[in-house]
């Protein structure tokens, strides 16, 4: 009994320790799945929803998976909350391949989250041995072109949460697992005049819902996934044979209701969330000079009641014919906040057009 009681415990401070790790998600399980994958966007200020022009758009927009037809592979690893010194690391790969007999991109992706290693102790203070918790995201995607400038996208996932193992409390008590699914549209139209300003191939808008499935169950109690909408637009304001530069912004909102009854379950929080905290806004630009060396910058903002994370950001990027190699780094507004100087480290290899 003092056993299942201790591991109750672990599995609970766990569960709290999750939820606020990665900034305010509204109360949901598995906010990892909120952290933005690849250090291109992040050296933006997290946004890419109207560009999503590469394998990350597993993650950004399934919707842009429709206009690409390449095979790609995209890695990143960072380690998480440098400023705590704790075991904590984000990986992610995903790979998408132009399948000409669907006429479209499929992707592969993985996530994975480590949460640190553990001691589990007696109520006499006594060890008894030590474990690790982690959560993980399995996702298979698809995407196409509905029109000559429309791409729509989906994305299934499996989600998996150890926050403690089995042995510990009651059966499965740290262990949570759900599915859902993202679906995304991107328009970038190739014809385009507004207000008789001329928007041929400049203009990108893109809608992303994201993370649409059951609760998480965690020691009889229910968390809700962070479902999240997510709305883009980004603008091409130069480009020539040596220069490209691309400002956008991210409106992106948790559909999350919770109060002391309860969270309210889907769809009906879609509705529901818009009258707790605020939206998160991110505004970035990116300079490309000779298709080669990427500069970045960004700023990304949420109302305190939402977790009031404000930070900027720096990148670069560089490409040499497959690879691309980037890196993004946060400057906190907030003195010694969690995610002060995080940097991050992507990798993109294109095997270029397959069609």
């Amino acid at each position: 009994m003092m056993l299942m009681k201790r591991g109750a415990a672990v599995a609970t401070l766990l569960v709290m320790s999750a939820a606020c790790m990665y900034g305010q998600a509204g109360g949901s399980a598995v906010p990892f799945l909120l952290i933005a994958p690849d250090a291109r966007a992040s050296g933006m200020g997290d946004v890419g929803t109207a560009i999503a022009d590469n394998a990350n758009a597993v993650y950004w927009n399934t919707g842009g998976l429709g206009f690409q037809s390449s095979r790609q592979i995209s890695l990143a690893f960072s380690k998480w909350l440098p400023q705590f010194n704790a075991d904590l690391f984000y990986s992610y790969g995903t790979y998408s391949d132009y399948v000409d007999a669907i006429d479209g991109t499929i992707a592969g992706t993985i996530t994975y989250m480590n949460l640190g290693e553990f001691t589990r102790t007696a109520e006499d203070g006594s060890q008894l041995g030590k474990f690790r918790s982690n959560e993980f995201c399995i996702g298979l995607s698809y995407g196409t072109l509905v029109s000559d400038d429309v791409g729509m996208g989906m994305q299934v996932k499996y989600i998996q949460s150890n926050l403690a193992p089995a042995g510990i409390g009651q059966a499965g008590a740290g262990v949570g697992i759900s599915a859902a699914f993202d679906i995304g549209l991107l328009w970038k139209p190739e014809k385009l005049s507004i207000f008789g300003e001329n928007l041929d191939n400049t203009f990108s808008f893109g809608v992303n819902l994201q993370n649409v499935g059951p609760k998480m169950t965690y020691l009889n109690e229910s968390d809700p996934l962070p479902t999240t909408l997510r709305v883009g637009v980004a603008f091409k304001i130069v480009e020539d044979e040596y220069n490209d530069l691309t400002i956008t912004s991210d409106f992106a909102k948790l559909l999350v209701k919770r109060d002391s009854l309860g969270s309210d379950p889907i769809p009906t929080s879609f509705f529901t969330s818009w009258g707790v905290g605020g939206p998160q806004i991110g505004i970035g630009m990116e300079y490309i000079y000779d298709r080669i060396v990427s500069l970045r910058g960004g700023y990304f903002s949420e109302p305190k009641a939402a977790g009031n994370r404000q930070f900027f950001t720096l990148g670069a990027g560089v490409k040499y014919d497959l690879f691309a190699v980037d890196f993004s780094y946060i400057l906190t507004v907030e003195d010694n906040h969690p995610l002060a100087n995080t940097l991050r480290f992507s990798l993109l290899v294109d095997w270029g057009q397959l069609k």
